[in-house]
């Protein structure tokens, strides 16, 4: 393939840059990439015209990167984002053993792990899931119904509550209950508010999601760490990682099955793959549910960019396939039609996937000797300092510019950040499911595939 030094020094480029990016709280490869693309579109020159690849290769550098070094600002920082909320409470539980880098690591292995999966079911990629998705294409609707049910029934059972009298106890079964209800349906109600009317500016829209996103879970899960006042114990760095070939099996597997779910199903996030990892390792192992949320994460990221290389000839509609907003994005300026670009690209997955390890380990040391020195609570409102300026002027960066309209713009997505702060906060406070706040975008997208989108949007008076 000719200009290939060229497309592996920016697959490099891209994942060494997301190396060191990413430990910063609330970024996401996907706001990030917007910023990148605006920037190529004032200055042709940052890409080679005559090599598109080199274009996927450095946010595909970026896309494994971030699926594994997201690990570090959601358990060190206390700043997940939505496909690593779950790693947050046993990651907490690690960290107040001295154990956080250990915890850090297992996620870097479960993303090794789950890089070894795609590259195990690769051929199925090619020649079944072209026909399996003939098949499915049209029942997606219920699929997502069919993954609602289970997020909502997964609340259930609470026990019976307690207390002297029939009330109490009642009461104090039905509190978290009727929350993670509560919480469930104000999210689908306020993402279906912004797929049908965006409150974000229009040069915004592949963006509209981010200050919701950033709200419901990252300042969310820093305000709970500044209430805390929470005190860090000592961090041990080890040489060895507690972990033998049997603990691994049983981290990957579940990992595996959630993540590619994730990664295939539309609508279906990386925190929804890891509710169905966890739920299918719920065992006392703290260390094999920690890996799977690290091979759920990197496959529904790595797998759903990944899928998009797969040539379009495969598909007999001849459209390939689509999943996540990176493909989305992309999807304008080149279109593969090569096997070989499908391998190319998984070696840049494969360089890029050892490397984003390497530096996690390096990364989660310096944080280690920051959290040492600097008190935990300082970190936290430097972590949501940084979280509210960067969605303040995300609108600013993707302009280009800065003045007047672009100032409103920036209160505008932080006015919709502080509502989802508000409705991130409630399964905190009354400890239900925080998977319950995908609904924002589970719930809209499949009453839309089902066909109900349209009369309900008329019903709420939104069209």
């Amino acid at each position: 393939m000719e200009h290939w030094i060229e497309i592996l020094m920016y697959a490099l480029a891209g994942t060494l840059l997301g190396g060191f990016l990413f430990v910063v709280p609330s970024i996401h490869f996907l706001n990030f990439s917007g910023v990148i693309i605006a920037i190529w579109g004032h200055y042709h020159g940052l890409f080679p015209a005559d090599a598109p690849l080199t274009l996927f290769a450095f946010f595909m550098g970026m896309v494994v990167s971030f699926g594994i070094m997201n690990t570090i600002p959601s358990m060190f920082l206390g700043a997940p984002d939505e496909s690593a909320v779950f790693v947050v409470l046993p990651g907490s539980k690690y960290m107040l053993q001295g154990k956080g880098y250990e915890a850090a690591m297992l996620t870097g292995i479960g993303g090794l792990l789950g890089i070894l999966f795609l590259a195990i079911i690769s051929p199925f990629f090619f020649f079944a899931l072209p026909k399996l998705h003939v098949i499915l294409g049209p029942h997606m609707h219920w699929i997502l119904g069919l993954i609602i049910i289970y997020m909502l029934m997964s609340e259930w059972p609470k026990g019976t509550g307690k207390g002297e009298t029939w009330w109490i106890k009642l009461k104090g079964a039905w509190a978290n209950l009727f929350a993670g209800i509560a919480t469930f349906g104000l999210s689908a109600f306020m993402g279906f508010l912004i797929f049908n009317r965006t409150m974000v500016p229009a040069k915004m829209g592949f963006q509209g999601l981010l200050p919701i996103f950033v709200g419901l879970f990252a300042v969310s899960s820093l305000i709970s760490s500044i209430l805390s006042k929470q005190k860090i114990p000592h961090q041990h760095i080890t040489d060895t990682i507690d972990l033998d070939y049997k603990t691994m099996w049983k981290g990957w597997m579940p990992g595996c099955i959630g993540g590619f779910l994730a990664a295939y199903l539309p609508g279906v996030t990386g925190g929804i793959g890891g509710l169905i990892a966890g739920h299918a390792c719920a065992q006392r192992d703290d260390r094999i549910f920690v890996m799977s949320q690290g091979v759920s994460k990197v496959v529904y990221y790595t797998g759903q960019f990944l899928l998009f290389f797969i040539p379009s000839y495969f598909f007999l509609n001849g459209a390939g396939l689509k999943r996540g907003g990176m493909a989305i994005n992309l999807g304008p300026f080149y279109k593969p039609t090569l096997l070989q670009e499908y391998v190319f690209i998984f070696g840049v997955v494969v360089i890029a996937s050892c490397i984003s390890y390497l530096l996690l380990s390096f990364n989660s040391k310096w944080i280690i000797k920051l959290i040492a020195k600097v008190p935990y609570q300082k970190l936290s409102y430097a972590s949501l300092a940084i979280v509210v300026v960067m969605v303040f002027f995300m609108p600013a960066m993707l302009e280009g510019t800065i003045n007047s309209a672009v100032l409103i713009a920036g209160v505008q997505v932080i006015g919709i950040m502080c509502v989802s702060t508000c409705l991130g906060l409630i399964p905190i406070f009354y400890h239900c499911r925080r998977s319950n706040c995908m609904a924002v975008i589970i719930v809209p997208i499949c009453i839309s595939m089902a066909g109900y989108g349209p009369p309900l949007v008329n019903l709420l008076g939104l069209g």
